[in-house]
């Protein structure tokens, strides 16, 4: 053999032994690719389950929420039925007993809605609160400030950090 034949050698046998340690590379690059796909296909499902919970829970937590909305009409009558009734009426012995049933279903009622996370929005003296209020009306006044509400026409209600239905309110402005 001469020298020329036996370089030739040596460099097949150098590429021969080369492309184990590339296929080697090769092998250890894709492996690292496959890793990661695996570990955020892993993060993704564990943020899918995360959010399945969460919404299970406010589903949960507001589930009765349209029930509740219409029952605020039932919880707006005894109010209305009371504040319908004279003051010299309400001293009279046949309608006391009226009364009295009626106060005792407006507690009655105060006290499921309670039970369930559901809350009178405070209106009165309060500034405007476009998120719990409804301004119907401007009312003109020299003892309030400006943006008060110095009126309550219909009683707004949250449901624990919800708002079922908006105040609906008289605001103060200057006279």
């Amino acid at each position: 053999m001469n020298e020329q034949e036996e370089l030739q050698e040596q460099a097949e046998t150098a590429q021969d032994e080369g492309a184990p340690e590339q296929d080697f590379a090769d092998l250890v690059k894709e492996l690292e690719e496959v890793r990661q796909h695996v570990l955020y296909a892993q993060a993704e499902t564990q943020n899918v389950r995360r959010r399945l919970e969460q919404e299970k829970q406010t589903a949960a937590a507001y589930a009765a929420s349209g029930f509740a909305r219409d029952m605020l009409s039932v919880e707006d009558d005894p109010d209305r039925k009371l504040s319908a009734v004279p003051e010299e009426l309400r001293q009279e012995d046949k309608l006391k007993s009226l009364l009295t049933g009626i106060e005792a279903t407006a507690r009655e009622l105060d006290s499921v809605f309670q039970r369930h996370g559901i809350s009178r929005v405070e209106a009165m003296g309060q500034p405007l609160d476009p998120h719990r209020h409804q301004a119907m009306v401007e009312i003109p006044s020299d003892e309030a400030e400006p943006g008060t509400i110095v009126q309550e026409m219909q009683a707004g209600y949250m449901m624990k950090d919800r708002l079922l239905r908006p105040a609906l309110v008289g605001v103060a402005k200057k006279a």
